[in-house]
């Protein structure tokens, strides 16, 4: 998995742009902390997002945590096997393991967001 591709949130989730459609999920980092994840709620096709506002809820055997857009737009297609079995978001966080797909309203937020390298060297300042 290339992660040059992706753009990083500060609350550990990603998005990774094809087109005018982004692709969210969380990071393998907020997986490991939450622990295994055994319910997802995810928005309806057609909701809109804001970036930086909570969209989703993810449960794990620790805690319930609220998932933030990374960029705004509108969602037009969410991850069925997610909601069917959680579990595939600890296996495989940026792969099978995605959220919700978003055609993005701005893409200067992307902007915002960090780098792959930027996001690893924010996890390490974390864990000094």
């Amino acid at each position: 998995m290339n992660l040059k591709e992706f753009r990083f949130h500060k609350e550990h989730d990603w998005v990774r742009v094809d087109g005018d459609v982004g692709t969210f999920g969380i990071t393998d980092y907020a997986q490991e902390t939450l622990g295994d994840i055994v319910y997802v709620e995810l928005p309806a096709e057609g909701e809109t997002l804001t970036a930086g506002e909570p969209y989703a809820e993810v449960e794990s055997v620790k805690a319930v945590s609220e998932i933030f857009a990374p960029v705004s737009g509108s969602v037009v297609e969410f991850n069925q096997v997610a909601i069917d079995a959680p579990e595939i978001i600890n296996e495989s966080p940026y792969e099978h393991g995605w959220l919700v797909r978003v055609k993005l309203s701005n893409r200067t937020e992307l902007d915002e967001l960090m780098t792959a390298e930027e996001y690893e060297a924010m996890l390490a300042q974390t864990e000094e």
